[in-house]
């Protein structure tokens, strides 16, 4: 609770396999790596998440570190996929490397099964990675037509002038959607790929921009509802975090320069630039609140929050090092860029 952690909740592999993804990103030419014995920590959960006899990862762990299912969600199936992706192209330890190929070879088979948009999303955004580090796997570069082939008919038929989205409704992590598709696109020379992409990413931007220009992310209480607009609240870190990366990917996708002052307004909603005008991040801890309700910041700071700011900082953090514009957003001003 508030910046204590509470132990009921216990672990999970999600947020490992974010942290993992963190330490990837972390990577980059001008940061700083982590300390190799957290990302081995990370490796590791992800390894015992693992379940063989059902070919799936498990989510949810108690803290006396006892599993409390056999296989978790199929979006958490998709999310570590996506780590182990990026663990396999781009983790500093050669032999975590190999670790992380090899065990996203057998973990995918499963995801063909699944239903969910979101786990091929995911799922796709770890094919674009392990596809950069396995060339030779023929089997990965079909199931990656596949799953984006599933998003094309979702939206193809969901999609109307007035609502351009995969489904009937709005729910969490929706950007990743749309930046699958473009990054498969681009990795693949798929126009059509790109195109749904940009489209049906502007259109979300049209739901998440309030009349003053400031990003909204999609409330949680928006969920389940069918063809409305979103409704403001609870806003969640991990939209933003989505909204930079999906609006950085349509940057490349079209060299539009607006997609990075778009990026940037999301950012800028950690620091204060929202609805209450209350920062989300505590940048003297490098702590992160949970999201914004009506009236009041959520003072509880999870794991999945902080990494999902530091998600985003990284994505700002290298479009400041690559942007050559003399003018650059507040938000870019705000972390050094």
């Amino acid at each position: 609770m508030h910046s204590v952690p509470d132990r009921s909740h216990g672990y999970c592999v999600d947020d490992n396999a974010r942290a993992l993804l963190l330490a990837c990103a972390l990577n980059e030419p001008g940061e700083q790596p982590l300390a190799d014995v957290l990302t081995a920590r990370f490796a590791a959960f992800v390894q015992h998440a693992w379940n063989p006899d059902t070919g799936r990862f498990r989510n949810f762990m108690g803290f006396n570190r006892t599993w409390l299912e056999d296989k978790g969600s199929e979006d958490s199936h998709g999310r570590t996929l996506w780590a182990l992706g990026e663990a396999a192209r781009a983790d500093a330890s050669p032999s975590r490397r190999r670790w992380a190929t090899a065990l996203f070879a057998q973990a995918l088979t499963t995801a063909e099964s699944f239903r969910s948009p979101r786990s091929w999303a995911f799922t796709l955004l770890g094919l674009d990675a392990y596809c950069a580090a396995a060339p030779d796997d023929l089997h990965a570069k079909e199931v990656r037509h596949s799953l984006a082939d599933r998003l094309m008919s979702c939206l193809a038929l969901v999609e109307t002038p007035d609502w351009v989205w995969f489904e009937g409704g709005l729910a969490y992590d929706n950007a990743r959607l749309p930046q699958a598709l473009m990054i498969t696109g681009m990795a693949t020379q798929t126009l059509g790929y790109v195109d749904a992409g940009l489209r049906s990413l502007r259109w979300l931007m049209t739901q998440q921009t309030t009349p003053a220009g400031h990003f909204r992310p999609v409330g949680t209480a928006s969920f389940g509802e069918q063809r409305q607009h979103p409704r403001a609240f609870d806003q969640q870190p991990v939209e933003a975090t989505a909204t930079i990366a999906a609006c950085l990917t349509a940057w490349r996708a079209d060299d539009d320069a607006e997609w990075k002052a778009i990026a940037a307004r999301a950012f800028a909603w950690f620091l204060g630039s929202n609805d209450l005008a209350l920062p989300l991040v505590d940048l003297h801890t490098g702590s992160c609140r949970d999201g914004l309700h009506p009236d009041r910041a959520n003072e509880n700071r999870g794991g999945e929050s902080v990494v999902c700011y530091l998600l985003g900082l990284a994505e700002i953090r290298q479009l400041a090092r690559v942007n050559t514009s003399l003018t650059k957003p507040a938000a870019l001003r705000a972390v050094g860029g």
